[in-house]
């Protein structure tokens, strides 16, 4: 494939993840990452794993439906490192009651079976109440 093809269907898994979220599917959301083995990075700290990520998620963000809010992704950024590599940075904004969140995801995509996931995920919150429209709880 070409490193636009790649580029695309990376964009897709993104896109797949987003419309996931918005449904208030965390599993769906969860599937673009890589399991067992996904690094998340936030709120300075290495979180556990891909299950104890999906029981936050589920803890903090499903208590009833639409609890999870909107969630885009923007300002999509790749590049391509090798054949099964690839360099992912984006904004992001989550707009709920409970309070807004934007910053940006760093991430490394990794091409395994011919699927495109996430293996390391870092957020970076925008602290600035104004700049994440009021409020934000960090992720």
């Amino acid at each position: 494939m070409s490193r636009a093809t790649e580029a695309d269907a990376i964009r897709a898994v993104i896109a797949a993840m987003q419309a996931a979220w918005n449904r208030g599917d965390f599993e769906g959301y969860m599937a673009g990452f890589a399991n067992p083995d996904v690094v998340f990075v936030s709120r300075g700290r290495i979180q556990k794993d891909w299950q104890a990520t999906l029981d936050h998620y589920i803890a903090d963000y499903g208590g009833a439906p639409g609890s999870q809010g909107e969630l885009a992704f923007s300002n999509i950024r790749i590049e391509m490192l090798a054949p099964d590599a690839a360099q992912l940075i984006s904004d992001y904004r989550l707009v709920r009651a409970a309070g807004h969140q934007a910053g940006v995801n760093t991430r490394l995509m990794r091409k395994r079976d011919g699927k495109w996931l996430i293996a390391l995920n870092h957020v970076s919150q925008i602290e600035d109440d104004r700049a994440a429209g009021k409020a934000g709880t960090g992720d």
